[in-house]
């Protein structure tokens, strides 16, 4: 077992160890509804992934959508971007044709409607906890300029629930919520109120919205994660309150004895959104409410 330290890396490592659990989360119903809304426009379709890393949405959903494809990866980090490359280097489509990715490095908070012209979908994963209120409105804005819908996936809420409980568990979680809603130069980060406040920007916009519930669910199948979450999990939650240091370093020693003794589950809980210009929204009565 790794040393009992708070390590808050976010790195390729950490990315391929929470694929899996990504993966078996992701609302497949949003997505098949977007690959019959895209299906049904015809073309090649253009699909612009922000905050791509290492490329996983787009190893989970192209093969879902039909073909032709063309991904746009866009990220801040050439180096995830450089291996993002490499492991879509064979993806195919629903259809098993080659998709097409290409790379774009830059501030993806910086994209308006006019980069975003021609394309047939945005995507996103595990992103929109990490802007401000005033950055998901601008993005919300671009892609209801750009005619495009949306499918945004994986926006922690701050509802976590281990078993077996600690007491600790709940200043953890506290702490580790406020850390995320941390203010940052642009105002403060939407944290655990990122999905909701999306979907209230993308219908303000103009847009039909979808929303589905999509926990991780984390047990012994899933050590090396646990591990590296729990961690994080800790670092974070002494960052924003430095008092609970010693006691959060019991707390993360506990479960990680718990996690190698294969005795820890975890369900974290997510969120996904499906958003369509009103044009493409399919006839017949609107959802409100967000799907189990």
């Amino acid at each position: 077992m790794k040393p009992v330290d708070f390590v808050p890396g976010f790195d390729p490592g950490w990315l391929a160890a929470r694929e899996p659990a990504d993966h078996a989360a992701r609302a497949a119903d949003l997505a098949a509804e977007l690959a019959g809304a895209l299906r049904a426009a015809g073309g090649e379709l253009v699909v612009h992934d922000l905050g791509s890393g290492t490329g996983s949405l787009a190893r989970w959903l192209a093969p879902r959508l039909p073909g032709p494809q063309r991904w746009v990866l866009h990220d801040r980090d050439p180096r995830l971007l450089q291996l993002a490359r490499r492991r879509t280097a064979e993806l195919t489509d629903a259809d098993g044709g080659a998709v097409r990715v290409d790379t774009a490095t830059g501030d993806l908070t910086a994209l308006r409607a006019a980069d975003l012209a021609g394309a047939s979908a945005v995507t996103a994963s595990a992103l929109l906890d990490l802007l401000t209120a005033a950055e998901v409105d601008a993005l919300a804005a671009a892609c209801a300029g750009a005619g495009c819908p949306v499918l945004w996936t994986l926006s922690v809420t701050g509802d976590v629930r281990i078993d077996p409980p600690d007491p600790l568990d709940d200043a953890v979680t506290a702490a580790f919520n406020a850390h995320q809603r941390r203010p940052g130069p642009g105002g403060a980060l939407l944290g655990p109120d990122a999905a909701d406040a999306t979907a209230r920007a993308l219908r303000r916009h103009g847009m039909v919205v979808r929303e589905a519930e999509t926990p991780w669910r984390l047990d012994a199948g899933h050590p090396e994660m646990l591990d590296e979450w729990l961690r994080g999990r800790a670092a974070a939650a002494v960052e924003q309150e430095p008092g609970l240091a010693a006691e959060a370093r019991r707390w993360l020693a506990d479960r990680l004895a718990a996690v190698a003794d294969r005795g820890l589950t975890a369900l974290v809980s997510h969120r996904d959104l499906l958003a369509v210009p009103d044009r493409l929204a399919p006839a017949g009565p609107r959802p409100s409410e967000v799907a189990p």
